[in-house]
């Protein structure tokens, strides 16, 4: 990973971890240590899937900016669809609060899709090269 990389992570996380660890707290004094339970699992959930996602993505970048594109949306809409099993097939579960494991999965998402957006704001990238030849034009 680049350091650009590592530092939109660091801003998708923290955020993350702030929010999974809220949501765990507040759980604990409505359910009990069930309900903080799926807190916990949610947040580790979202973490995995966003974390490798973001590798993917940033090893991607390095093969192409079209192999990045590609490997953006397809695995965001691998992530999502992902979850969407994991949280179908938690359903019914004992072990812990399945209702509290959603919330905090889709808070944990939101938080995370917000930390890397202002993430990737605060790189402040060049989106063109500054000494770039432009086709088409004459010299003169």
């Amino acid at each position: 990973m680049q350091a650009n990389d590592v530092r939109v992570l660091k801003g998708a996380a923290v955020p993350t971890l702030i929010v999974g660890l809220l949501a765990a707290l507040v759980a604990v004094f409505t359910t009990g240590a069930k309900g903080a339970l799926g807190a916990g699992i949610g947040l580790v959930l979202v973490a995995a899937f966003f974390t490798v996602g973001l590798v993917v993505v940033s090893w991607a970048g390095r093969v192409s900016p079209m192999a990045m594109m590609a490997a953006a949306v397809l695995g965001y809409v691998v992530k999502i669809l992902a979850i969407m099993a994991m949280m179908n097939a938690f359903s019914g579960t004992t072990a812990f609060d399945s209702r509290v494991f959603a919330l905090s999965v889709i808070a944990c998402t939101l938080a995370w899709t917000i930390g890397e957006m202002r993430g990737f704001m605060k790189l402040k990238m060049l989106y063109v090269e500054p000494e770039a030849k432009v086709p088409g034009q004459g010299r003169g």
